[in-house]
């Protein structure tokens, strides 16, 4: 059995301790909204918060996590109401969807380390891949999230 806590909560799970974070996420916990995308930790729609920094799940065996807390893209905020999922939707950031959990994950983490980064601190920061090219919409989201637009 391994503990840890996961969006506020501790739960434990008896699953072999190389499983990757993500899939005991996903699979074990039905949380859904962290997503699988390349399985090297290279796109970043793994994205999660452990002990608040931004890690990527799918290379994260969850036994190297024990004892620490989680939090996916469903413990954020309860309602959606987040700053960053906010300015997400106020400027219609995604397109089709698919990294921008991991993407708004990361963004959190950024902004809590830096609450007002210029754009070079967002560029090097964020590297998470957003197929669709929503770059310039991530940068002001980012930016109105911090209160710099």
């Amino acid at each position: 059995m391994i503990s840890l806590k996961v969006n506020g909560k501790p739960v434990q799970v008896d699953t072999e301790p190389d499983m990757p974070l993500l899939w005991v996420l996903r699979d074990e916990l039905g949380l859904t909204g962290t997503k699988y995308g390349c399985g090297v930790a290279a796109c970043g729609a793994c994205t999660v918060h452990i002990d608040g920094a931004a890690v990527r799940s799918c290379v994260m065996p969850v036994s190297a996590v024990a004892g620490q807390s989680v939090t996916t893209i469903e413990g954020l905020s309860a309602d959606g109401n987040h700053p960053v999922q906010r300015a997400w939707v106020d400027l219609q950031v995604p397109q089709c969807g698919y990294c921008q959990s991991g993407m708004i994950m990361a963004v959190v983490a950024l902004l809590k380390d830096k609450p007002k980064p210029s754009p070079a601190e967002i560029d090097d920061a964020i590297t998470n891949i957003c197929r669709c090219g929503t770059y310039v919409r991530v940068r002001e989201a980012v930016q109105a999230a911090a209160g710099l637009s």
